[in-house]
């Protein structure tokens, strides 16, 4: 997504046509490993790895065979740049990033509510369940598990490309390494705006919004850490405890609500039994 962005800009094109050719890109790339899965037999992620793979040389044939490409936000109407991310005006990247989320929340809404959506929810959910209706209510339902995992790749990609391309406006740059890392960063996402407000947001938009905030709160938690005077090389490790509180929060959660109800439990079994 990055590349595409920035080689286009770069080559005259509007940044918001970039940004289009960036996510139908990406959508590209999900393509390619939904039919590896599908239409190979290969395992879903052996089949992300395999794209990821091709697409470092892609990448690099995009950007003319360089490792990075500069696009100055002096030189190109960028719609965002990191250098405004401190002042109070009409180019601070922020509201416009907001904009952006919102309307990203509100189309995911839309379409998962679709009957297509629900479809590729329902195979997400449980594939093996969504492809028996599939065969046995074929006329009724019309459930493709194959075609819904192809569709669920295609969006999925399309955001992360639409996500680089941001980025790479964002930095004034598309790197060849600059999505190092992401995946992580994304399961902390998921992770903490499900453990903080999946309670809380019981409706779909609402989950979806508290990804980008649990996404926020990372990265404060993230600065809060550096900020203590730990040393920036242990970025990564600092990264990985950071995820593996908040995946173990439910769990240990669970475990204190078991032993409150135990003890409880054995109260009444015993005057019960008496």
């Amino acid at each position: 997504g990055g590349a595409v962005c920035v080689m286009l800009i770069r080559g005259g094109f509007n940044p918001w046509i970039a940004l289009l050719c960036a996510m139908l890109a990406g959508m590209l790339a999900g393509l390619v490993t939904g039919l590896f899965h599908t239409r190979c037999g290969i395992p879903a992620i052996l089949a992300g790895i395999l794209t990821q793979l091709a697409l470092y040389s892609i990448n690099l044939r995009i950007m003319d065979s360089k490792a990075n490409q500069a696009l100055s936000v002096d030189k190109y109407p960028l719609l965002l740049s990191q250098r405004y991310v401190r002042e109070l005006s009409m180019n601070n990247p922020l509201p416009l990033l907001l904009v952006i989320t919102v309307v990203t929340v509100v189309a995911l809404y839309w379409f998962f509510g679709t009957e297509r959506g629900c479809s590729v929810r329902a195979t997400g959910a449980n594939a093996n369940m969504a492809r028996a209706q599939g065969v046995n209510m074929a006329r009724a339902q019309g459930i493709n598990t194959n075609s819904n995992i192809v569709l669920g790749l295609m969006v999925s990609n399309g955001l992360v490309a639409l996500s680089g391309a941001l980025l790479a406006q964002y930095q004034g740059s598309s790197d060849i390494n600059m999505g190092r890392g992401a995946i992580v960063i994304g399961l902390a996402a998921v992770i903490i705006g499900e453990v903080i407000f999946g309670k809380i947001f019981t409706n779909f938009g609402l989950t979806l919004l508290a990804v980008s905030i649990g996404a926020i709160i990372y990265y404060i938690v993230l600065q809060i850490v550096l900020q203590l005077g730990l040393n920036t090389n242990d970025l990564k490790l600092i990264t990985a405890l950071i995820v593996a509180v908040f995946l173990a929060i439910p769990y240990w959660k669970s475990k204190m609500f078991r032993r409150k109800v135990q003890p409880q439990s054995a109260k009444n079994g015993g005057n019960g039994h008496a």
